[in-house]
């Protein structure tokens, strides 16, 4: 009887290790899991971006820009950009942050930028 209490102690012994395994294995996905953000461009002010996130894990990212505005806007960051999007267009740019900071955005059409159309995203 005690070896048959033994082989199911070290079964569920294993089990649990497993299973603890697996839950770290998951939890740590997060961190390097994509994100998205979307972008709004022109709204609720013409120059003006509106972001659905400001603080991001480190890792690849896409940025799914709309331009909801009336003038022409393009998103730049971390040294890549959209092409310049028409009212109701849209265009998506992939960033992997590979170091946690501060990143600045802007609009790169001529005064855009200076009038508002800036900000800074966290990445942690």
């Amino acid at each position: 009887m005690g070896n048959a209490r033994t082989k199911s102690a070290s079964l569920i012994l294993i089990a649990l290790l497993a299973l603890g395994a697996a839950v770290s294995a998951f939890g740590r996905t997060s961190s390097t899991a994509a994100t998205t953000v979307a972008v709004t461009a022109g709204k609720p002010a013409e120059l003006k971006f509106t972001l659905s996130k400001t603080a991001i894990a480190k890792g690849a990212t896409t940025f799914k820009v709309t331009n909801k505005g009336k003038l022409v806007h393009n998103f730049k960051i971390a040294g890549k950009k959209t092409p310049l999007l028409k009212a109701g267009k849209s265009a998506s740019i992939k960033v992997t942050f590979t170091k946690a900071g501060k990143f600045p955005y802007l609009c790169t059409v001529p005064g855009h930028a200076p009038a508002g159309m800036k900000g800074t995203l966290t990445v942690k």
